[in-house]
């Protein structure tokens, strides 16, 4: 699934059409009436986290590209039908695949709360720190998965920052310090940003140190691999090196007290 940094990337090689109005639509998009977007200006182009909006005069269109969805500008991809193609006077188009379409109103601003994408220069750090320690109960690798404190953020996101901030997964919010706390808001913004400049490079996977990998470049020893937390989503971090908050309790051995001649023998 796309993350916020690469919906930011559609968005910039989307922008020239800002502006422009749409001289035809198609699409087999069930969520959308694509015969009354012709004649419709582009008023802008924008983004909230996973999700690329087309913002017109009396809706706008929301577009989420789910986990194969793809687009294509100025070219099609061949024997696939777009789910929305929007057609220009001189022959330029944009095209989506495999992904959903559904029409908003246009206020954009109503909708969405911008200061919580990990992208957007509206961003609010503060905010977004009392939206995480309203959470107390909320698993770390649930809480950096979470739409509604880290737009745009996904697993590579997940795995990366709690690496760099030596946190296990299974932590508590409320578990991890003040101190913690900042150091995990922060470093999901400083990592969009290296995420962005490194898509746009074609390097982005050259620099996962804990996603898909199978050791840990500090410790060296092998990652742990599981599916955690509510979204179930995989993990891979170093059970060495990334604290969990509370500790893990350990399962008590218990003794039998009883004289050895009064045990049950194992089974043969």
């Amino acid at each position: 699934m796309p993350e916020g940094p690469s919906i930011v990337i559609l968005r910039e090689a989307a922008e020239g059409f800002a502006g422009r109005t749409i001289a035809r639509a198609s699409g087999n998009s069930q969520g959308v009436d694509v015969a009354a977007l012709a004649g419709q200006p582009i008023v802008a182009l924008r983004s909230w986290g996973k999700h690329f909006l087309i913002q017109l005069p009396t809706l706008a269109l929301r577009i989420h590209l789910l986990m194969f969805g793809s687009y294509r500008i100025n070219q099609r991809k061949p024997d696939s039908e777009p789910r929305l193609s929007l057609g220009f006077d001189d022959g330029e188009e944009l095209n989506f695949y495999t992904c959903s379409v559904k029409t908003l109103p246009p206020d954009l601003d109503a909708l969405y709360d911008w200061r919580v994408d990990v992208m957007a220069d509206q961003w609010d750090p503060k905010l977004v720190l009392k939206h995480l320690r309203a959470r107390p109960d909320m698993l770390v690798c649930d809480a950096t998965l979470d739409q509604d404190l880290f737009a745009g953020a996904g697993n590579i996101f997940k795995n990366e920052v709690l690496f760099r901030i030596r946190v296990h997964p299974l932590s508590q919010v409320g578990a991890l310090s003040a101190a913690k706390q900042r150091e995990l808001v922060a470093g999901m913004r400083a990592y969009a940003f290296d995420f962005l400049r490194w898509k746009k490079a074609f390097v982005l996977k050259q620099h996962w140190q804990a996603h898909t990998k199978r050791i840990c470049p500090r410790c060296d020893i092998p990652f742990h691999k599981a599916h955690l937390g509510k979204t179930q989503r995989r993990s891979f971090f170093c059970t060495r090196c990334q604290k969990q908050y509370p500790p893990a309790a350990l399962t008590p051995v218990r003794s039998d007290s009883r004289p050895r001649s009064q045990r049950t023998p194992p089974a043969s």
